[in-house]
């Protein structure tokens, strides 16, 4: 049984480059094969500053855009953010996004695709951790980062990797299958 990957576009700044990333590594994780990948671009929920009323503990949305978005997370076995680093940090966009649920991240693993310059994002992926740690998500230690992420992408907007990046997808999607598969028995349990 192939486990949903929801592979999460981070940014929902005008410019952004991180669907450029989430359609290469899309195509990544169909052709490992033990996951469905589906894209999740955070721009297309349109998430307000958080403004539901009542705490996201008790499910209990009043908005469309919270129900849409509680049942694609909720739909989701595993997650790999495809995350820019904003000032050493992550996303606005992406904090809000993950702050407006609660159970529906509990118990499924977390991946990275980074980019920025020099540390390739790696800051930002250090706070999503610790994030999404209280909502019970296990953030794995393999990832990919990008690092000059724009001398990878060509004049047509086209990403190319290099070996060090290609490297290093298959050992992010194999441990995030081993877990989601140990933590499916906890949230089916």
């Amino acid at each position: 049984m192939k486990h949903r990957l929801n592979i999460i576009i981070a940014s929902t700044r005008p410019g952004r480059v991180g669907p450029v990333f989430a359609k290469w590594f899309e195509g990544v994780a169909r052709e490992h094969g033990k996951f469905e990948p589906v894209l999740v671009d955070l721009a297309d929920y349109d998430l307000p500053l958080f403004n539901e009323p009542r705490h996201p503990r008790f499910a209990d949305y009043q908005h469309d855009h919270t129900k849409k978005w509680s049942e694609t997370i909720k739909a989701g076995d595993a997650f790999v953010f495809v995350t820019p680093e904003y000032n050493y940090f992550a996303p606005p966009a992406l904090v809000n996004a993950i702050t407006y649920l609660s159970t529906e991240w509990n118990y499924k693993p977390a991946g990275f695709v980074s980019y920025a310059g020099i540390s390739g994002g790696t800051r930002a992926v250090q706070t999503e951790k610790q994030l999404l740690s209280g909502l019970k998500v296990v953030g794995i230690p393999e990832g990919v980062a990008i690092p000059n992420f724009a001398a990878f992408i060509n004049e047509d907007g086209v990403f190319t990797p290099n070996e060090l990046i290609n490297a290093g997808t298959k050992p992010m999607l194999d441990e995030l299958y081993r877990w989601s598969s140990a933590l499916r028995t906890i949230r089916e349990g």
